[in-house]
C-alpha cells in the first residue's frame, strides 16, 4: 500500500465507542445499556427480566454470537446499538469450543494453560467484529459481572479490588481495546449507633452510579475526559461521548 499525505484522514467523532459495562447482578447495567439509541441485544443468559428490547434468540455458542454480530453489517436493519449480555456467560461457550476444536473434554484438558490461549482466538475475532461496527457508526455495548480479586502492588500492601469476571488473558485483552470501561455500582454508606461496641451497618448512599475511571477499588476507564462517576443514566452518561453529540 502507497502512504502519501493524501493519506491522512481524521478520525474523530465518526466512530462509536466500544463500551464494557461490568457490576454485580441487578443492579442496572441491562437497563442502561437497554437506554441506548436503537438496540438489539445477543443474548448468552436470560438477563432481561421484562425490558421490551429487541433480541436476537439466546446464543448457545460462540459461532451464533458472531452470526449475529455478521447479520448486523448488512445494512437497512435500523439499528444503532448492539448489546452483547452477558460476557461473562459467553466465556463457557467459547471454552466449550475451543475443547471441541481439540477433541478435549474440557479448556483444562488440553494442559498447561494452553486451552485458554487458543481462547484469545475467538475474543480476538469477537472484538474485532465489534469494532468493525463501531467504524459503521453501531455502538458495541458489553455487559460482564464483576468479582472482586487481589491486586498485587509493586510499591504498596496488596488489596482487593473490583474487576471483569473473565479469565486473566480475556480480561486484559478487553482493556486494552475498550474505550470505555464502566463500574456500575450503588454506593454505601457506613451507620453506626452511639454504643462503643457498634461496628456498623451498611446503607446503601442513594442513587446507582457508573465509575469511569480507575481506582485502587476498581477496574475502569475512558478515552473521553469523562467525570470519574456518573449517574447510571443513559443521558447522563452519553453527554460526556463525543459520538453521541455530533
Amino acid at each position: 500500500m502507497a502512504i502519501s499525505l493524501d493519506s491522512i484522514k481524521k478520525q474523530g467523532s465518526d466512530r462509536a465507542p466500544l463500551i464494557v459495562i461490568h457490576g454485580s447482578p441487578g443492579v442496572g447495567k441491562t437497563t442502561l445499556a437497554a437506554s441506548a439509541p436503537s438496540p438489539v441485544f445477543i443474548r448468552t443468559e436470560d438477563g432481561l427480566g421484562s425490558l421490551d428490547v429487541d433480541t436476537f434468540p439466546e446464543s448457545e455458542s460462540i459461532a451464533d454470537v458472531m452470526d449475529a454480530l455478521a447479520a448486523l453489517y448488512e445494512d437497512g436493519h435500523g439499528f444503532r446499538t448492539v448489546v452483547i449480555d452477558s460476557l461473562s456467560a459467553l466465556e463457557p461457550l467459547i471454552w466449550a469450543r475451543v475443547a471441541r476444536d481439540h477433541g478435549a473434554d474440557g479448556i483444562e484438558g488440553l494442559g498447561f494453560g494452553k486451552g485458554y490461549i487458543y481462547a484469545m482466538d475467538y475474543w480476538r475475532d469477537l472484538v474485532s467484529a465489534c469494532k468493525g461496527l463501531a467504524r459503521r457508526g453501531i455502538t458495541p455495548i458489553l455487559i460482564a459481572h464483576s468479582e472482586i480479586v487481589k491486586f498485587t502492588s509493586p510499591d504498596t500492601d496488596d488489596y482487593d479490588r473490583y474487576q471483569i469476571k473473565l479469565h486473566k488473558r480475556a480480561f486484559h485483552h478487553l482493556y486494552e481495546q475498550a474505550d470505555i470501561i464502566g463500574f456500575a455500582h450503588e454506593p454505601i454508606f457506613i451507620k453506626k449507633s452511639d454504643a462503643k461496641d457498634d461496628h456498623g451497618k451498611a446503607k446503601p448512599k442513594g442513587g446507582r452510579m457508573l465509575r469511569l475511571a480507575e481506582s485502587p477499588a476498581v477496574i475502569a476507564k475512558n478515552r473521553y475526559m469523562m467525570p470519574d462517576v456518573v449517574p447510571l443514566d443513559w443521558a447522563e452518561f452519553s453527554k460526556h461521548i463525543p459520538f453521541f453529540n455530533k
